[in-house]
């Protein structure tokens, strides 16, 4: 039996192109997701709350992110929620991100460069890998060790 569960269920837009970091183990991509909550208030008016996420994606997750996420896009996201701190200066910081384990591309690459019409012509014009039609399954996991997989 399992002794916690620390899971994270996103959807939201990029606030920035993801920035990538390559290491010797691997490629880390990171970037700021925001997701929003519309709701009226006591007296009636409609109001809205945005919260903003630290997403960091590594492996293959951020070779996609990379090549397929721009400002703008809409994303969903699971993963773990990851505390870390940090002295700088001699003041110890903290630092909160999500840990993705798997995305769905909600909405085309270039939705945050592009609007409107011109979006969609610029679909038509570079069609998504095979991988990555909108009939297939679009969610992707880094990979993982024969090892550990079962065999149902």
């Amino acid at each position: 039996m399992a002794s916690g569960l620390n899971k994270v269920i996103l959807i939201g837009n990029l606030g920035k192109d993801p920035e990538v970091r390559s290491f010797e183990t691997g490629k880390n991509v990171r970037f700021t997701l925001a997701t929003n909550e519309d709701y009226k208030t006591k007296s009636g008016d409609k109001a809205s709350h945005t919260e903003w996420h630290n997403i960091s994606l590594w492996r293959g997750l951020a070779d996609i992110a990379e090549k397929y996420l721009r400002k703008g896009s809409q994303v969903y996201i699971e993963g773990r929620i990851r505390y870390r701190s940090y002295e700088q200066e001699g003041v110890k910081k903290f630092y909160t991100e999500i840990e993705g384990d798997s995305m769905v591309m909600l909405s085309s690459g270039n939705a945050g460069q592009n609007s409107g019409s011109q979006a969609a012509s610029n679909a038509a014009e570079q069609p998504a890998p095979e991988s990555l039609q909108p009939n297939d399954s679009q969610i992707f996991t880094p990979p993982t060790s024969q090892d550990d997989e079962l065999p149902f």
